[in-house]
């Protein structure tokens, strides 16, 4: 049997054996399609497991590095299995690396479906192979468009490395993050305190009562403070990080009233800052408006918003 055909059919019992449960799987935390790795013109979606793996998509690596597609029923199996298989590239190719290749990570996306991944390091080492093959003179005419793909990917990263590796070992990088937040806070927080204007609807108010049963005096404007740290977790907490932060500090709560002097909204810009408040409201009132009980509107926000779990407290305000 040839070389390419045993270790086809080796792969094929791997991964059809390495399927356990979804709830066996390693998650990862973060991560989308809609958002990849992109290096020049190359896009492979990259994600984040539980346990700090970063890991790229198979089928987004043999894309990217613009793979002839393998017969298998597996998306992405045969394009490297087969590929490192090949008597060429053999020599270059470390025990190490075959083994990796061979024993891809079945993990489960954000959004909760099954993929199959690599973590981002053999993408490097396939790389480099590849190019030392060519240096050698061991590619064939149809490899030569994996090489020029396989440069741009090793040039891409060397740059984004050295920046990275800079930015390490002069704490730039805590520098940035700092004006990161620099600049959000300058976008939401005005200079000058804006006038009182009514930028949360009695909708909101009458969603939130009707949910949890309460009655709503609507001549009335004192609130409960478990409604004010509602607001906070269902309005304010959803702004950028730091935002919030950033409104109490200019707007602390008076020790002899219990009570903030100002309404939070009017520290916000008029051009971002109370524009985004207002688009966010009425996606939460829509929510609130589509639900029948607290709960099921809970479960809809966590959803929406991205909140991960029943238990987890919203930036420390209310559970959510």
């Amino acid at each position: 049997m040839a070389r390419s055909a045993i270790a086809s059919a080796g792969a094929q019992a791997r991964w059809a054996k390495a399927d356990p449960s979804r709830e066996q799987l390693p998650k990862a935390v973060c991560g989308s399609k809609e958002k990849p790795l992109v290096i020049g013109d190359i896009s492979i979606p990259a994600y984040v497991l539980e346990d700090e793996r970063r890991v790229l998509t198979v089928s987004g690596m043999s894309e990217g590095l613009s793979m002839a597609k393998g017969g298998s029923e597996v998306p992405g199996l045969n394009r490297f299995e087969l590929f490192i298989a090949r008597d060429r590239l053999r020599p270059f190719i470390s025990e190490e690396l075959a083994d990796r290749i061979s024993s891809p990570i079945v993990f489960v996306t954000p959004t909760g479906a099954k993929a199959y991944g690599y973590e981002a390091d053999v993408l490097v080492e396939l790389c480099e192979a590849v190019l030392k093959m060519r240096e050698a003179g061991k590619l064939q005419k149809q490899q030569e468009r994996i090489a020029q793909r396989c440069e741009i990917l090793v040039r891409g990263l060397a740059r984004v490395g050295i920046i990275a590796l800079v930015d390490e070992a002069t704490g730039y990088q805590e520098i940035r993050t700092r004006n990161a937040l620099s600049k959000i806070l300058e976008a939401y927080i005005s200079k000058e305190l804006l006038p009182w204007a009514q930028r949360f609807p009695l909708q909101f108010y009458e969603e939130i009562y009707r949910l949890h049963g309460w009655t709503l005096n609507p001549a009335s404007r004192a609130k409960p403070a478990y409604v004010g740290r509602l607001t906070n977790a269902l309005v304010y907490e959803r702004l950028p990080e730091g935002v919030l932060a950033e409104l109490r500090s200019q707007n602390p709560v008076d020790p002899e009233t219990g009570r903030r002097r100002f309404k939070h909204h009017q520290f916000l810009t008029e051009n971002i800052g109370n524009p985004h408040l207002e688009k966010h409201l009425a996606k939460v009132i829509g929510l609130m408006q589509a639900s029948d009980t607290w709960g099921e509107f809970k479960r809809m926000f966590r959803k929406v918003f991205k909140v991960q779990d029943e238990g987890q407290r919203v930036r420390g305000t209310v559970r959510i």
